[in-house]
Protein backbone atom coordinates (compact mmCIF):
# COMPACT_ATOMS: atom_id res chain seq x y z
CA UNK A 1 0.00 0.00 0.00
CA UNK A 2 2.79 2.36 0.59
CA UNK A 3 4.30 1.99 -2.91
CA UNK A 4 0.55 2.37 -3.94
CA UNK A 5 0.49 5.69 -2.80
CA UNK A 6 3.87 6.85 -3.45
CA UNK A 7 3.46 6.20 -7.23
CA UNK A 8 0.02 7.50 -6.90
CA UNK A 9 1.49 10.72 -5.57
CA UNK A 10 4.09 10.82 -8.35
CA UNK A 11 2.37 12.52 -11.09
CA UNK A 12 1.45 15.05 -8.45
CA UNK A 13 4.71 16.04 -7.46
CA UNK A 14 6.07 16.18 -10.66
CA UNK A 15 3.39 18.23 -11.63
CA UNK A 16 3.90 20.88 -8.73
CA UNK A 17 7.73 20.77 -9.42
CA UNK A 18 7.55 21.29 -13.10
CA UNK A 19 10.63 19.61 -13.58
CA UNK A 20 9.53 16.07 -14.84
CA UNK A 21 11.55 14.93 -17.88
CA UNK A 22 9.84 12.88 -20.72
CA UNK A 23 11.94 10.18 -19.60
CA UNK A 24 10.37 10.47 -15.88
CA UNK A 25 6.85 10.47 -17.55
CA UNK A 26 7.54 7.10 -19.71
CA UNK A 27 8.98 5.61 -16.56
CA UNK A 28 5.88 6.71 -14.65
CA UNK A 29 3.52 5.01 -16.92
CA UNK A 30 5.11 2.39 -17.26
CA UNK A 31 4.89 2.14 -13.26
CA UNK A 32 1.51 2.64 -13.44
CA UNK A 33 0.78 -0.02 -15.91
CA UNK A 34 2.48 -2.13 -13.62
CA UNK A 35 0.73 -1.64 -11.14
CA UNK A 36 -2.27 -2.07 -12.78
CA UNK A 37 -1.14 -5.60 -13.83
CA UNK A 38 -0.77 -6.07 -9.92
CA UNK A 39 -4.13 -4.99 -9.34
CA UNK A 40 -5.51 -6.96 -12.12
CA UNK A 41 -3.48 -10.36 -10.55
CA UNK A 42 -4.69 -9.87 -7.05
CA UNK A 43 -8.22 -9.20 -8.59
CA UNK A 44 -8.23 -12.24 -10.43
CA UNK A 45 -6.54 -14.47 -7.06
CA UNK A 46 -8.96 -13.28 -4.98
CA UNK A 47 -11.63 -14.47 -7.82
CA UNK A 48 -9.70 -18.03 -7.24
CA UNK A 49 -9.91 -17.84 -3.48
CA UNK A 50 -13.65 -16.79 -3.30
CA UNK A 51 -14.79 -19.80 -6.24
CA UNK A 52 -12.31 -22.40 -4.39
CA UNK A 53 -13.65 -21.13 -1.21
CA UNK A 54 -17.73 -21.60 -2.35
CA UNK A 55 -16.48 -24.93 -3.90
CA UNK A 56 -14.95 -26.30 0.12
CA UNK A 57 -17.95 -24.69 1.67
CA UNK A 58 -20.32 -26.27 -0.67
CA UNK A 59 -18.34 -29.64 -0.43
CA UNK A 60 -18.54 -28.81 3.48
CA UNK A 61 -22.05 -28.64 3.55
CA UNK A 62 -23.12 -31.63 1.28
CA UNK A 63 -20.56 -33.86 3.86
CA UNK A 64 -22.51 -32.45 6.67
CA UNK A 65 -25.43 -32.96 5.21
CA UNK A 66 -24.77 -36.78 4.05
CA UNK A 67 -23.29 -37.11 7.51
CA UNK A 68 -26.88 -35.83 9.12
CA UNK A 69 -28.61 -37.91 7.00
CA UNK A 70 -26.53 -41.26 7.85
CA UNK A 71 -26.78 -40.82 11.67
CA UNK A 72 -30.89 -40.09 10.80
CA UNK A 73 -30.91 -43.36 9.56
CA UNK A 74 -28.56 -44.81 12.34
CA UNK A 75 -31.00 -43.74 14.46
CA UNK A 76 -34.08 -44.79 12.59
CA UNK A 77 -32.01 -48.57 12.58
CA UNK A 78 -31.23 -48.54 16.46
CA UNK A 79 -35.40 -47.38 17.19
CA UNK A 80 -36.34 -49.91 14.45
CA UNK A 81 -34.30 -52.72 16.70
CA UNK A 82 -35.50 -51.43 20.08
CA UNK A 83 -39.53 -51.38 18.79
CA UNK A 84 -38.46 -55.06 17.50
CA UNK A 85 -36.53 -56.41 21.28
CA UNK A 86 -39.43 -55.03 23.01
CA UNK A 87 -41.89 -57.35 20.33
CA UNK A 88 -40.26 -60.38 21.36
CA UNK A 89 -40.10 -59.39 24.93
CA UNK A 90 -43.99 -58.74 24.70
CA UNK A 91 -44.02 -62.14 22.91
CA UNK A 92 -42.12 -63.75 25.21
CA UNK A 93 -44.00 -62.37 28.33
CA UNK A 94 -47.32 -64.23 26.75
CA UNK A 95 -45.42 -67.12 26.31
CA UNK A 96 -44.83 -67.28 30.04
CA UNK A 97 -48.32 -66.77 30.87
CA UNK A 98 -49.48 -69.11 28.57
CA UNK A 99 -46.45 -71.93 30.70
CA UNK A 100 -47.92 -70.83 33.80
CA UNK A 101 -51.67 -71.52 32.79
CA UNK A 102 -50.72 -74.93 31.64
CA UNK A 103 -49.02 -75.73 34.50
CA UNK A 104 -51.86 -74.52 36.87
CA UNK A 105 -54.34 -76.40 34.40
CA UNK A 106 -53.15 -80.01 35.73
CA UNK A 107 -53.87 -78.82 39.60
CA UNK A 108 -56.91 -77.70 38.76
CA UNK A 109 -58.21 -80.61 36.77
CA UNK A 110 -57.06 -82.67 39.54
CA UNK A 111 -59.39 -80.88 41.73
CA UNK A 112 -62.17 -80.99 39.73
CA UNK A 113 -61.48 -84.92 39.22
CA UNK A 114 -61.52 -85.54 42.84
CA UNK A 115 -64.59 -83.13 43.52
CA UNK A 116 -66.22 -85.25 40.79
CA UNK A 117 -65.52 -88.29 42.11
CA UNK A 118 -66.02 -87.39 45.54
CA UNK A 119 -69.76 -86.13 44.25
CA UNK A 120 -70.52 -89.27 42.42
CA UNK A 121 -69.54 -91.85 44.82
CA UNK A 122 -71.28 -90.34 47.57
CA UNK A 123 -74.38 -89.93 45.66
CA UNK A 124 -73.72 -94.40 44.99
CA UNK A 125 -73.40 -94.67 48.22
CA UNK A 126 -76.95 -93.73 49.22
CA UNK A 127 -78.28 -95.43 46.44
CA UNK A 128 -76.48 -98.50 46.77
CA UNK A 129 -77.26 -98.58 50.49
CA UNK A 130 -80.89 -97.92 49.94
CA UNK A 131 -81.21 -100.62 47.03
CA UNK A 132 -80.06 -102.83 49.70
CA UNK A 133 -82.22 -102.08 52.80
CA UNK A 134 -84.75 -102.15 50.39
CA UNK A 135 -84.10 -105.89 48.91
CA UNK A 136 -83.11 -107.34 52.81
CA UNK A 137 -86.77 -106.01 53.77
CA UNK A 138 -88.09 -107.47 51.27
CA UNK A 139 -86.37 -110.53 51.48
CA UNK A 140 -87.22 -111.01 55.15
CA UNK A 141 -91.28 -110.14 54.47
CA UNK A 142 -91.03 -112.80 52.50
CA UNK A 143 -89.51 -115.04 54.56
CA UNK A 144 -92.47 -114.06 57.45
CA UNK A 145 -89.46 -112.20 59.30
CA UNK A 146 -90.66 -110.45 62.25
CA UNK A 147 -91.52 -106.52 61.70
CA UNK A 148 -88.53 -104.10 62.76
CA UNK A 149 -89.04 -100.59 63.98
CA UNK A 150 -86.50 -99.54 61.41
CA UNK A 151 -86.86 -100.69 57.82
CA UNK A 152 -83.22 -100.37 57.92
CA UNK A 153 -80.96 -103.84 58.57
CA UNK A 154 -78.71 -102.77 61.83
CA UNK A 155 -75.38 -102.99 59.92
CA UNK A 156 -77.02 -100.72 57.05
CA UNK A 157 -78.14 -98.26 59.64
CA UNK A 158 -74.38 -97.84 61.30
CA UNK A 159 -72.95 -97.46 57.62
CA UNK A 160 -75.56 -94.84 56.96
CA UNK A 161 -75.15 -93.00 60.37
CA UNK A 162 -70.98 -93.26 59.67
CA UNK A 163 -71.41 -91.97 56.07
CA UNK A 164 -73.88 -88.99 57.36
CA UNK A 165 -71.22 -88.02 60.05
CA UNK A 166 -68.28 -88.22 57.10
CA UNK A 167 -70.27 -85.96 54.63
CA UNK A 168 -71.32 -83.43 57.93
CA UNK A 169 -67.16 -83.12 57.80
CA UNK A 170 -66.37 -84.62 60.98
CA UNK A 171 -63.89 -86.82 59.99
CA UNK A 172 -62.60 -88.22 63.29
CA UNK A 173 -65.72 -89.20 64.20
CA UNK A 174 -66.85 -90.83 60.87
CA UNK A 175 -63.61 -92.93 61.14
CA UNK A 176 -64.60 -94.11 64.14
CA UNK A 177 -67.85 -95.04 63.37
CA UNK A 178 -66.49 -96.93 60.01
CA UNK A 179 -63.60 -98.73 62.31
CA UNK A 180 -66.38 -99.81 64.95
CA UNK A 181 -68.71 -100.53 61.73
CA UNK A 182 -66.44 -103.25 60.80
CA UNK A 183 -65.94 -104.80 63.86
CA UNK A 184 -69.42 -105.50 64.58
CA UNK A 185 -70.48 -106.54 60.94
CA UNK A 186 -66.78 -108.19 59.82
CA UNK A 187 -69.44 -110.62 57.24
CA UNK A 188 -71.08 -107.33 56.05
CA UNK A 189 -70.51 -106.53 51.93
CA UNK A 190 -69.80 -103.00 53.06
CA UNK A 191 -67.14 -103.77 54.89
CA UNK A 192 -64.94 -102.93 51.88
CA UNK A 193 -66.42 -99.29 52.00
CA UNK A 194 -66.11 -98.78 55.12
CA UNK A 195 -62.08 -99.10 54.81
CA UNK A 196 -62.86 -97.16 51.71
CA UNK A 197 -64.01 -93.88 53.52
CA UNK A 198 -61.41 -94.03 56.20
CA UNK A 199 -58.57 -93.77 53.55
CA UNK A 200 -61.02 -90.74 52.40
CA UNK A 201 -61.20 -89.13 56.10
CA UNK A 202 -57.19 -89.57 56.44
CA UNK A 203 -56.68 -87.88 52.97
CA UNK A 204 -59.44 -85.29 54.35
CA UNK A 205 -57.20 -84.25 57.03
CA UNK A 206 -54.05 -84.79 54.92
CA UNK A 207 -52.62 -87.54 56.83
CA UNK A 208 -51.43 -89.17 53.62
CA UNK A 209 -49.45 -91.86 54.60
CA UNK A 210 -52.47 -93.23 56.56
CA UNK A 211 -54.71 -92.81 53.65
CA UNK A 212 -52.31 -94.92 51.54
CA UNK A 213 -52.39 -97.84 54.04
CA UNK A 214 -56.23 -97.75 54.39
CA UNK A 215 -56.69 -97.45 50.55
CA UNK A 216 -54.41 -100.73 50.78
CA UNK A 217 -56.38 -102.62 52.41
CA UNK A 218 -59.75 -102.34 50.22
CA UNK A 219 -56.76 -103.06 46.95
CA UNK A 220 -55.48 -105.85 49.14
CA UNK A 221 -58.23 -107.44 50.97
CA UNK A 222 -60.95 -107.12 48.58
CA UNK A 223 -59.54 -107.00 44.96
CA UNK A 224 -62.98 -108.03 43.28
CA UNK A 225 -65.07 -105.30 44.96
CA UNK A 226 -66.79 -102.41 43.48
CA UNK A 227 -64.28 -99.73 45.80
CA UNK A 228 -61.48 -101.12 44.38
CA UNK A 229 -60.81 -98.88 41.12
CA UNK A 230 -61.36 -95.68 43.21
CA UNK A 231 -59.18 -97.24 46.12
CA UNK A 232 -56.60 -96.81 43.26
CA UNK A 233 -57.27 -94.14 41.72
CA UNK A 234 -57.25 -91.83 45.67
CA UNK A 235 -53.98 -93.73 46.65
CA UNK A 236 -51.72 -92.75 43.43
CA UNK A 237 -53.23 -88.88 44.22
CA UNK A 238 -51.75 -89.63 47.94
CA UNK A 239 -48.33 -90.36 46.52
CA UNK A 240 -48.29 -87.72 44.14
CA UNK A 241 -49.02 -85.55 46.81
CA UNK A 242 -46.16 -86.78 49.44
CA UNK A 243 -43.90 -86.62 45.72
CA UNK A 244 -43.54 -90.10 45.72
CA UNK A 245 -44.52 -90.47 41.74
CA UNK A 246 -42.39 -93.41 40.83
CA UNK A 247 -45.62 -94.98 43.54
CA UNK A 248 -47.75 -92.90 42.34
CA UNK A 249 -47.14 -94.08 38.22
CA UNK A 250 -47.21 -97.81 39.14
CA UNK A 251 -50.22 -97.55 40.70
CA UNK A 252 -52.28 -95.99 37.74
CA UNK A 253 -50.62 -98.07 35.50
CA UNK A 254 -52.40 -101.38 37.58
CA UNK A 255 -55.85 -99.08 37.51
CA UNK A 256 -55.79 -99.21 34.04
CA UNK A 257 -54.53 -102.38 33.14
CA UNK A 258 -56.91 -104.22 36.05
CA UNK A 259 -59.66 -101.39 35.36
CA UNK A 260 -60.15 -100.58 31.68
CA UNK A 261 -63.38 -99.88 31.09
CA UNK A 262 -63.76 -97.43 34.57
CA UNK A 263 -64.35 -94.00 35.16
CA UNK A 264 -61.21 -94.03 37.23
CA UNK A 265 -59.04 -95.87 34.47
CA UNK A 266 -59.66 -92.76 31.88
CA UNK A 267 -59.17 -90.51 34.81
CA UNK A 268 -55.81 -92.22 35.55
CA UNK A 269 -54.60 -92.02 31.68
CA UNK A 270 -54.92 -87.95 32.39
CA UNK A 271 -53.08 -88.19 35.39
CA UNK A 272 -49.81 -90.61 34.16
CA UNK A 273 -49.43 -87.67 31.87
CA UNK A 274 -49.47 -84.95 34.55
CA UNK A 275 -46.73 -87.17 36.31
CA UNK A 276 -43.23 -86.96 35.46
Amino acid sequence: MKNLTRFAALPLFLAITGCASQGSLDMVRTDVDAIKTRLFSVERDLGGTREQSTERIGAFEKSFKTDVSAVRKLSADIQASIDSVRTEMQALSGRIDDLSLSVKKPSEELKRYRDDADKRILALEDRVVKLQAALDDLNKKVGDQPAQKDTVPAPDAAYMKALEVFKAGDMPAARDLFQKFIEHFPESDLVANAHYWIGETYYSEKNYEQAILAFQEVIKNYPKKEKVPAAMLKQSLAFKTIKDNKSAKFVLRKLVEGFPKSEEAKKAKELLRTIK
